[in-house]
């Protein structure tokens, strides 16, 4: 006790809290809850049973480190109880000696959401030419529970190899939804989406929207890094567009608010989610069940060994649990 009276007493001084630095978000509550207990609380979403509100979002596939990445991430989703998006399964279209890097079913479980993952433009061409059924063979191989479908005009625009989309997303998912029996979810790539498009896909008979808000890893700025200086100047005003989080939370509440029932009625908050108490914070204030989704943070611990990811996703859930013991949303 001694050593760390001591200790106190050194550290007075560096632990120095400026008001500028308050999280206004939350009213600190401190009397009304004992220390939470390691004890959590499953909920049903997307069909399936989650332990914690968390989701890892779809990153890069198709790399030599996809199985490396994949594995590690599957195997804490079964250990923690949460699911998964995996990055693009483009390549599987074309090879399918890749598989193993991306057939997560067995190590992720039965009982835990996994999803498959492909681009608009690539359900555009199956839509345009008949060819769906590949796209239901591919989910059928991975045994997911069913297809994200990442909408990326611009990262496509700005992509050196990028497809050119000949119609509005939104039909072509219409499109899509009428020839499937499983689920699928829509995300954007970084940049998130306006009112209207919100309203468009809660609208459609989507599983979930996932947000991929502006904020978090922007596809659009890591497509213009590869092209060249003058390429980059032209097109660099395109990375700085797109919404927010928090203002797409808003914009989904507003919906509800005016249309009452809409079809799509689950969210993926994701997009600049840097902590727990971000995660937390969106899911409190939406009007539809949520969950939250992180892809770099999940992807920097995924790349090293798995004690490591799973000190992260301890860190993470005990931080929930101590949030949801203390804090309260000030505006809901």
């Amino acid at each position: 006790m001694e050593e760390r009276k001591k200790s106190h007493i050194e550290l007075a001084f560096e632990s120095q809290t400026p008001a500028q630095g308050l999280d206004h978000r939350f009213s600190y509550e401190p009397a009304l809850s004992g220390h939470p207990q390691e004890k959590t609380d499953p909920f049903i979403f997307l069909g399936k049973k989650f332990s914690v509100p968390l989701w890892v979002s779809s990153m890069t596939g198709g790399t030599s480190l996809a199985r490396t990445i994949n594995t590690n991430l599957a195997h804490a989703c079964r250990e923690f109880g949460f699911g998964m998006g995996l990055g693009s399964c483009r390549i599987l279209l074309e090879d399918r000696s890749r598989l193993p890097d991306f057939d997560m079913r067995d190590l992720i479980g039965d009982d835990n959401a996994f999803f498959a993952n492909l681009g608009i433009a690539q359900i555009e061409e199956a839509v345009t030419h008949n060819r769906t059924e590949k796209i239901h063979e591919l989910v059928k191989r991975l045994r997911a529970d069913g297809l994200i479908i990442h909408i990326n005009p611009l990262q496509e625009w700005v992509q050196p190899e990028g497809d050119r989309l000949k119609h509005p997303p939104v039909e072509t998912i219409s499109k899509f939804l009428e020839k499937t029996s499983y689920d699928v979810i829509v995300k954007e790539v970084g940049q998130g989406m306006g009112k209207e498009s919100l309203r468009a896909l809660l609208d459609l008979p989507l599983a979930a929207i996932e947000f991929a808000a502006f904020g978090g890893t922007n596809f659009t700025m890591l497509e213009l890094m590869r092209r060249e200086p003058l390429e980059q100047k032209t097109y660099e005003p395109f990375s700085h567009i797109g919404v927010d989080a928090v203002t797409m939370v808003n914009y989904v509440n507003e919906i509800v608010g005016e249309q009452g029932n809409v079809k799509c009625s689950q969210l993926i908050i994701s997009g600049g989610i840097h902590s727990y108490l971000d995660g937390y914070y969106l899911i409190g204030k939406s009007k539809l069940p949520a969950i939250y989704g992180q892809a770099s943070a999940f992807l920097r611990f995924a790349r090293e060994s798995y004690d490591t990811l799973h000190s992260f996703i301890e860190g993470q859930i005990e931080g929930l649990q101590m949030a949801r013991a203390y804090l309260r949303i000030k505006d809901q």
